[in-house]
């Protein structure tokens, strides 16, 4: 079967190709998926640049990314809630990294199936993100009626994000630039800052959460906007202590400034690391066939045009997810 796989380290012109690689075997837990559609999100373009080598460590070559749609052709012996001709979707594994292909062995925990009332390159679209935001707002508590600041209202996670924290009851506050603040507000948030002519700073104040898409700056200053004892999660800004443990940094301390930060607002902060799971995106389904979550695409590609939708992908400019067809 044909595959797109990451060849070297570097610029993405230079490190990808398709390859002709073997079908994948087929474990007793795991259903063989004939891949329909895949996405590609930012963790890819930071593996194909090798930022994330010591994290990640993988062989080369190996085939890409993470997000995937499609039908079941074969299952394992241990495999009991899936049948063969399920329209599926899933954020595979990282052991079973490699969706642009046109088969993926997946561990069954980790599949769901597909929403009924979306297509294979809108369900494709989801997982990765989709369980970054339910698994990020659902671990601070999100409630309604809770005040939520999102970074970055235009990206994959953030434009999940606002409308599941909207499903939920909460009052969002988003940031986006200004070509994006009509369709962002047409996502439910219910005040959109344009960051180029506004500083959300003086807008937010006492907010009961604050999702940290951006790392940085905007770690730190989320603690001038949210509430004494209020709550930030991050999915991008440094690890708190139990998330360094996860990771093996037996010995990790967070940065000094964010402890303060922390100690001063008696806040929490939590670095999330999305994990696969499939009843998660069960949950998923049943809001997009409830019409309170819809898919946001911003391109798709045909699978000869994967290398370009990675380019695309590496400008910053995508609305939404950028998705690769594949059959």
């Amino acid at each position: 079967m044909k595959a797109l796989q990451l060849v070297k380290y570097g610029n993405i012109e230079d490190s990808l190709a398709f390859n002709e690689v073997s079908k994948p075997d087929v474990q007793a837990k795991d259903v063989l998926v004939e891949t329909k559609a895949a996405a590609i999100n930012p963790i890819d373009k930071s593996i194909i640049m090798g930022n994330l080598q010591s994290m990640i460590p993988i062989p080369l070559p190996s085939s890409l990314a993470y997000d995937v749609s499609g039908i079941i052709v074969d299952k394992g012996d241990e495999v009991s809630d899936f049948e063969i001709g399920d329209f599926v979707y899933a954020r595979v594994p990282q052991e079973q990294m490699g969706t642009i292909a046109e088969y993926v062995a997946i561990n069954c925990s980790a599949v769901s199936k597909k929403p009924e009332n979306i297509s294979f390159e809108e369900a494709a679209s989801i997982p990765l993100a989709g369980l970054t935001a339910l698994q990020s707002l659902e671990y601070v508590g999100i409630k309604e009626n809770d005040k939520i600041l999102i970074h970055a209202g235009s990206g994959g996670v953030g434009s999940l994000a606002i409308q599941y924290a909207k499903a939920k009851g909460a009052y969002v506050y988003t940031t986006t630039s200004t070509n994006n603040v009509k369709w962002v507000k047409e996502l439910g948030a219910d005040r959109v800052i344009d960051y180029k002519t506004e500083d959300y700073k003086t807008i937010v104040a006492n907010a009961d959460i604050v999702f940290d898409t951006l790392g940085e700056n905007y770690t730190l200053e989320a603690f001038q906007v949210i509430k004494q004892g209020g709550k930030v999660v991050s999915v991008i800004g440094p690890l708190d202590e139990e998330s360094a443990k996860m990771f093996g940094m037996a010995d990790y301390k967070l940065p000094e400034e964010l402890s303060k930060l922390i100690s001063d607002k008696e806040a929490s902060y939590k670095f999330i690391f999305m994990h696969p799971n499939g009843a998660h995106l069960g949950e998923l389904k049943s809001l997009i066939e409830d019409e309170k979550i819809k898919p946001i695409i911003d391109k798709i590609y045909s699978f000869s045009e994967s290398i370009e939708a990675f380019t695309h992908l590496a400008s910053g400019r995508a609305k939404g997810k950028i998705v690769i067809k594949i059959k």
